[in-house]
């Protein structure tokens, strides 16, 4: 922030020794800001004050508007100086301190949000809060400094009386936040048909069908819905509310695609509309939701085979790539709303890079034509005007400008498909999509001349590993390397910038350095991951993994997933679940369990996805068992607001629905297993355990599936050995141990029918004794002789009984359809 009030410029607070970007906006301030930690705390207690505790991110636009108004006065800033300790806290850096007093505000006010403005006592204690305060009261809304001079005024009277409310007030929360133990809940998760046809209920219920998207204004893409209704069709496709909900989901994804939280010039979308119809956004830009939007547009294309859904998942990479990405392989948080309309402009508006005029259109694409061969006269200009909605008075409904920032302007909306507006210029659509193709190139290029908006240039560990896991995915499904191999570069930056050497302990965030190019640094605070690093890193290197083959990804993953349950599973009280922050912070008066999934899923919904997956990858029971702990944990949740946790119902479908094992057998570099893999991906299959069996003989999964090995290329020296010591021939099927049953089968000389009958039947067994997972005991591969030398192999097992050998894209292609 620029002072105000004449205050010298050379005056800097304790926050221009930080490198989070939203407390260096604030150290020029002329309040006194802290950052938090120990030196606030104690001036508190020694000065005996109260704290003002302020919470938001550096792309947050009410931020600005608050700093603007009062933060950077003189006049306010003495008040604040005089009479409270002022604490600013990125909420991005410090989620826990965030949440904890969220909670407050949200329980006291019934809604939250950023800026979020407490004050606390001494002890940390939340006596009163809300979000945005504007300067002075108006409209009955009391001000921010009568706000301040009131409760200045009550500590001096009635202290003891204030600590008391603090102290009860905690107590409160405290009770809140106690979910029941397991052994207090049912002894299962709550029936999965029960929680699906709930969660679709209630989704139905807000669903907005002219524009998609759930809830009127503000309208929030929320991914999380998305996903849900997604995974609900791809497991029930025959049931009448999962082919509603995939018209919902894909209605949604659409319209916002169409829309102006959409950016058709620079790509990538907005955070939010304040519109129903997704026209007018809040414009900042968070990795968070690029990286989620990637999945629901791969999923969307999966059951559509629709170029245009594929086509926006690439617009977003393409953004990311390009505008969130450090040289060094990290990913950066995001991109601001606010930014000066020319470089002369004193003031900040927001949108300012992003909307035109109807006369800058003209004028920038003057000199683009349809097409002389097209016997058209319509012009660029013209013809993109009509398709984006840009007209020569604005497009902007002023009551969605209050502050006239956008007066004028036009934000691109798609008036019309590529086809309607063929039509209407009697061009072909090859001729519409080349012509706008050009013009938007024109209009970037240009847009590249303005004051660019800040860049919050801050790494994030939870989402970069939420970034690696998109990315991936979308690699994979599209058959683009370039893209796992950017996922790949991500992971190594995490391993190599945000990982502990001496503990293997994540950091919370790492930041440009101060010479900037590709150096990175941690800060003096070095703080450490929250439970939502490790889950989305486990999550990204999981999505590595199916996109690679490479093992290692899973070997790391499951490294992880055992520090993760050290440092945050609850083990004091028998509920289970994870915590979202470590133990030991003595300034977190609560340690929190995230329970709900809305502008990102729930660390439990995240982390109860990772463990099933793991699980069933390799044959961990242990893992299973916490998966099952977490969804007993939050089963009153599911059973009556399953909406408010649908990845979580998402967990829960997929625990209890059959699923296939795909078992690749061959060199992972090799091409032909390349293309086989390219086959699976090009499926949308969410119980889906996909499995390698590499030549080499040190394989990790061979250390967790042993069984896995007979898979293994029969050039192996190890499989070979484990051919000759059953007896074997390359005809017969060497014997086989369980090794979570202790049970040999012996299918030498056995009929194919008669080993699968035995399977199967010693299948029902395991699982009525409870001895194993179905989902995860690699299925012995059928005999066939005629395809054990071939290069690559993919084999497909339901329930217990394998596929014979495929080798070709298309046998493979024609089993999973």
């Amino acid at each position: 922030g620029e002072n105000g009030g004449g205050t010298s410029e050379k005056f800097t607070n304790r926050l221009a020794k930080e490198k989070s970007p939203y407390l260096l906006q604030h150290a020029t301030n002329p309040v006194n800001w802290y950052p938090w930690g120990e030196e606030a705390f104690k001036a508190a207690a020694e000065q005996n004050k109260l704290i003002f505790l302020s919470v938001g991110y550096s792309t947050c636009h009410w931020c600005h508007v608050m700093e603007r108004e009062s933060f950077e006065d003189d006049k306010v800033a003495e008040i604040m100086n005089r009479h409270f300790i002022n604490i600013k806290v990125d909420r991005e850096e410090r989620p826990d301190v965030d949440k904890v007093y969220m909670t407050f505000v949200t329980t006291m006010s019934g809604s939250g949000g950023w800026p979020m403005s407490v004050w606390l006592t001494p002890d940390l204690h939340p006596i009163y809060g809300g979000t945005y305060y504007p300067p002075n009261s108006y409209y009955g809304r009391p001000g921010f400094t009568t706000i301040l001079q009131a409760l200045a005024q009550q500590w001096t009277s009635d202290e003891a009386k204030i600590r008391r409310s603090g102290t009860a007030i905690v107590s409160v929360l405290q009770k809140n936040s106690n979910l029941p133990k397991v052994e207090d809940t049912t002894s299962d998760a709550p029936p999965h048909g029960e929680v699906s046809a709930k969660c679709f209920a209630q989704l139905a219920r807000s669903y907005e069908p002219d524009y998609g998207g759930f809830g009127e204004s503000p309208k929030f893409p929320q991914p999380c819905n998305l996903n849900f209704l997604f995974a609900y069709y791809f497991l029930h496709p025959g049931l009448d509310d999962a082919k509603n909900g995939l018209d919902m989901a894909l209605h949604t994804l659409t319209m916002m695609s169409r829309g102006g939280i959409h950016d058709h010039v620079a790509q990538g979308f907005a955070r939010y509309s304040t519109d129903k119809s997704w026209h007018v956004p809040h414009f900042e830009k968070m990795l968070y939701d690029q990286a989620q939007l990637v999945h629901s547009y791969l999923d969307a294309y999966l059951v559509t085979r629709k170029q245009e859904y594929a086509d926006t998942v690439m617009d977003i990479l393409q953004y990311v790539m390009r505008d969130l990405s450090h040289e060094s392989g990290g990913f950066y948080s995001a991109e601001d709303a606010d930014s000066l309309p020319t470089a002369d402009s004193k003031d900040k508006k927001e949108g300012a890079f992003c909307v035109w005029t109807h006369q800058e259109i003209h004028s920038i694409l003057s000199d683009l034509s349809v097409g002389e061969e097209s016997g058209s006269s319509t012009s660029v200009a013209e013809l993109f005007c009509h398709h984006y909605s840009v007209v020569k008075g604005g497009n902007v409904d002023p009551h969605k400008d209050p502050h006239d920032e956008l007066k004028n302007q036009n934000i691109l909306l798609q008036h019309d498909t590529i086809q309607e507006t063929a039509e209407q210029f009697s061009l072909s659509e090859t001729q519409v999509l080349t012509s706008l193709s050009a013009a938007r190139e024109k209009l970037f290029q240009f847009r590249l001349t303005r004051p660019r908006p800040h860049r919050d240039e801050k790494m994030i560990t939870a989402w970069n590993g939420m970034m690696v896991s998109a990315i991936c995915r979308a690699g994979a499904v599209l058959g683009d390397r370039a893209y796992v191999a950017r996922g790949a570069a991500a992971a190594a930056f995490i391993k190599q910038h945000l990982i502990c050497r001496e503990t293997g302990q994540l950091y919370r965030a790492a930041y440009r350095g101060d010479e900037g190019g590709a150096q990175v640094t941690l800060g003096s605070h070095k703080n450490p991951g929250f439970c939502d690093d490790y889950a989305w890193t486990i999550r990204g290197l999981l999505s590595l993994y199916e996109a690679t083959l490479d093992q290692r990804h899973l070997v790391d993953a499951l490294e992880l997933q055992t520090l993760q349950d050290q440092l945050f599973w609850d083990t004091e009280d028998g509920s289970g679940g994870y915590y979202s922050s470590q133990q030991g912070d003595h300034s977190i008066l609560i340690r929190m369990k995230d329970d709900h999934d809305g502008a990102e899923p729930s660390v439990n919904s995240v982390s109860a996805g990772n463990l099933l997956r793991l699980s069933r990858l390799l044959d961990r029971s242990e893992l299973l068992q916490k998966c099952r702990t977490i969804l007993r944990v939050f089963s009153d949740k599911l059973r009556k607001i399953p909406v408010s946790l649908p990845d979580m119902a998402v967990v829960l479908l997929m625990l209890e629905e059959p699923t296939s094992q795909v078992i690749l057998s061959g060199d992972p570099e090799s091409a032909v297993l390349q293309e086989l893999l390219g086959v699976v991906h090009s499926f949308p299959q969410p119980n889906r355990v996909l499995l390698v069996a590499p030549p080499s003989d040190d394989a990790p999964l061979y250390t967790h599936l042993p069984s896995l090995r007979l898979y293994q290329p029969k050039h192996s020296t190890q499989a070979q050995a484990i051919e000759k010591q059953s007896g074997g021939t390359k005809d017969s099927k060497p014997e086989v141990e369980d090794t979570r049953s202790g049970r040999k089968d012996t299918q030498s000389g056995a009929s194919e029918s008669d080993s699968r009958e035995e399977a199967l039947e010693s299948g029902k067994k395991d699982l009525q004794s409870g001895s194993r997972d179905p989902h995860s005991r690699v299925q012995d591969p059928p005999t066939d002789s005629s395809h054990v030398i071939e290069s690559a192999r993919a084999f497909v097992c339901h329930n217990f009984v394998c596929s014979l050998p495929m080798t070709k894209p298309e046998q493979l292609r024609k089993n999973l359809e």
